[in-house]
């Protein structure tokens, strides 16, 4: 298996030594960033086989992702590799990684230990266990239905359904628009909160609009109120056809009359506060002995008497021949709005997923979306929630099982059917969850259904990086830890190997914003060489270029490309980097904060440090809309903003560039003690402090001539 000439616990310090081999039946440890913690998880692993004499098949270690599962895999191969040959294989810039994963799995069936092993992401864990035992709870045959027609679950390619979860839910929404009523309902929704933004300021979204027609009708007219759509959208569902506003001229004068209806040879006037007066138009009318009609603002108070106006009004002039009924078209209502349909249909799919994750039932969230207060609201959970209804029956009849699907049904069939669980309960004597930080209501759930007393359940993770809110995860559930599950021990890992020491104090000091969280005093392994550089740019132009130089800097000191990382908080913050680094025949690895998580490089570059919108942090209180089933917090939104913030900072191991603008920094960069930074515009270079080098600002002492990183003289 191993050297046995090596000791398990070699390489582990105190903390990392406590955790491996405890015997404490429920085990948080908080791992903060750099400190080890997949290394103590797999030495874990090892102990338990090599010392507890405990077998592999007893042994579940569940990650997040596939590509973690990947990471565990080839460090335990590794570690049992004595040759070395694995390692050069998994660090080949040859192979490809279709030949990688072939010879991963080669080299598992290789060693017994590690191929007996179950360590799966939660949704390939949940996955197996409903094809071998979920026939009482679901078809044990069904296939998967997700974003795309592929899947990271690994030997499933023929268990992915032939079509997307959109492409279903879309498929359902065009069907439900055969019904006139639904379609027209939707259509005006699409319009007035997609299309015009009714419920945004209007300077704001509104500012190319110049004739006051902020309005559009059923039939793509545009007019200036609410109330003339309703007429218009009256006349539109009657197959009434009209003109808005059309030029008049009976004698004196042009005039423009709200509505013209050909078909009853009547003109209508809409009667607000805002109105022109009356009184020369009816002249003009009278002089012409032109037909009209007059409606007022006071009755579209009540939708009912505003119906029965028009009816009386209009209805009793048609000709007697008149058909109103017809049956509409999808593609013709909807002609020049497709990507507002995508974007609605969208809306509602994120709306099932955290029905889904909340764990909260349809008929909970009819009853709070209809006692909102704002009809938009309402008008939307009408509209959605049928189809929601429809697509979980439309997938549970072809036997469809979405990501969500698969962790609920798995949780379901262990709560329903004892004799299953306890197989499993019997089966896995220890439980590894990694990234326990990133737990939301589901997977919990399923934990504790695999967990009985005698279980050791093994968590590792960090609150400090819990940065998947939007998705569904809670913190609550590793700061608490203890509530959720008893009698817990916690063991902090709170040395960082990675990051040099001005590194990780500041991201320390900048955590310390935060209220909820554990604290932890995390010190850093490494000395520092280089303060934090802060750029404060005049402008955009003039941050692109110092990032330019300093990477051509950086590449002839002599790093690689791969290890210079750009992190931004949203992709646009990129672009204008990535169009100049392309001009410059370099181009350097940016990633959003997000997909950082678990990487780290030699030279981190955080750009888009500025405040207010489009800037970091980027709190956004998200669309009344998902409030319905989970509520938002500013201050705990802020508090992940915080989080994001410290994952970025702690990617860096030996620089770290903070670029901002002057006069609009980030509120995070006030949170870093000047001790930490230097500046790089050009007053600081002038005016810079005797203890660091006016180059590459590393610390030097007062006796120094030369700065001992770069040859610079003081």
């Amino acid at each position: 298996m191993l050297d046995k000439n090596n000791n398990i616990l070699d390489g582990l310090n105190d903390k990392q030594q406590e955790a491996v081999v405890s015997n404490n039946k429920r085990l948080l440890v908080l791992a903060g960033a750099g400190s080890g913690k997949t290394k103590t998880l797999l030495q874990k692993i090892i102990y338990l086989i090599e010392e507890k004499k405990v077998h592999p098949s007893s042994i579940l270690a569940i990650t997040f992702t596939k590509n973690a599962t990947n990471e565990m895999m080839d460090r335990l191969i590794v570690a049992a590799d004595t040759t070395g040959l694995y390692e050069r294989i998994i660090f080949s810039k040859v192979l490809t990684k279709k030949e990688k994963d072939a010879e991963r799995r080669n080299w598992q069936r290789k060693y017994k230990w590690i191929e007996g092993l179950t360590v799966r992401t939660f949704h390939s864990f949940c996955y197996s266990a409903l094809r071998s035992d979920g026939v009482k709870e679901f078809d044990n045959k069904f296939k998967i239905i997700g974003d795309e027609k592929s899947s990271d679950i690994e030997d499933i390619s023929n268990r992915i359904a032939d079509e997307t979860v959109f492409e279903v839910f879309h498929k359902i929404f065009i069907e439900k628009c055969d019904d006139n009523a639904f379609l027209l309902k939707t259509k005006r929704y699409v319009l007035d909160y997609l299309v015009d933004k009714i419920h945004i300021s209007r300077e704001y979204e509104n500012h190319k609009v110049t004739d006051g027609k902020f309005y559009t009708t059923l039939n793509a007219t545009k007019v200036k109120s609410k109330s003339e759509q309703y007429i218009a959208d009256w006349l539109y569902r009657h197959c009434i056809s009209f003109e808005y506003e059309p030029l008049l001229n009976v004698k004196d004068f042009d005039f423009h009359p709200d509505f013209y209806i050909p078909d009853a040879n009547l003109y209508l006037e809409h009667v607000s506060e805002r109105s022109y007066p009356m009184e020369d138009k009816e002249k003009q009318f009278a002089k012409g002995n032109i037909l009209y009609a007059k409606t007022f603002e006071k009755d579209t108070q009540d939708s009912a008497v505003f119906n029965h106006t028009l009816d009386k009004i209009i209805k009793s002039r048609l000709p007697y021949d008149f058909h109103e009924k017809k049956q509409l078209s999808f593609l013709e209502e909807f002609k020049g709005y497709f990507e507002e349909v995508k974007d609605f249909v969208r809306q509602i799919i994120r709306i099932c997923d955290m029905i889904k994750v909340e764990n909260i039932s349809i008929d909970e969230v009819v009853k709070r979306a209809s006692a909102d207060k704002h009809e938009r609201i309402r008008v939307f959970y009408e509209l959605a929630i049928p189809i929601i209804s429809q697509y979980i029956a439309y997938t549970t009849n072809k036997s469809y099982l979405d990501f969500n699907d698969l962790i609920s049904k798995t949780t379901s069939l262990f709560t329903n059917h004892e004799d299953i669980r306890q197989r499993y309960l019997d089966k896995f004597q220890y439980v590894l969850v990694d990234e326990f930080q990133d737990v939301n209501n589901l997977q919990v759930e399923l934990i504790r259904l695999l967990i009985k007393p005698e279980t050791q359940l093994f968590c590792v993770g960090d609150d400090w990086q819990s940065i998947y809110g939007f998705r569904g995860s809670n913190v609550e559930y590793i700061i608490n830890f203890e509530k959720y599950f008893s009698n817990a021990q916690v063991i902090k890992l709170n040395q960082n190997y990675r990051s040099e020491r001005n590194i990780v104090e500041a991201s320390n000091e900048v955590i310390k914003y935060n209220k909820h969280k554990i604290d932890k005093d995390i010190s850093a392994v490494k000395d520092s060489q280089q303060k934090i550089i802060i750029q404060k740019g005049n402008n955009l132009t003039d941050n692109v270029r110092y990032c330019i130089e300093k990477v051509q800097d950086l590449l002839e000191e002599g790093y690689a490309k791969d290890d210079i990382l750009f992190l931004y908080r949203r992709n646009n913050m990129f672009l204008s980097y990535r169009d100049q680094f392309k001009q410059h025949k370099f181009f350097v690895n940016g990633k959003t904060i997000h997909a950082s998580k678990g990487l780290e490089a030699k030279v981190v570059f955080i750009i888009g440090l500025t405040e207010g919108k489009g800037g970091f942090p980027d709190v956004w209180l998200e669309d009344r809309l998902f409030q319905v089933i989970k509520t938002a917090d500013y201050n705990l939104l802020l508090e992940e903003e915080r989080r994001l913030f410290y994952v970025a900072i702690t990617r860096a191991k030996d620089k770290l560039y903070l670029v901002t603008e002057k006069g609009n920094e980030s509120s995070f960069l006030n949170e870093i003690p000047d001790e930490y930074t230097s500046k790089s515009n050009q007053l600081a270079r002038i005016n810079h402090r005797q203890n660091e080098c006016i180059k590459c600002y590393a610390p030097m002492k007062e006796d120094w001539i030369v700065c001992p990183k770069c040859g610079q003289k003081k």
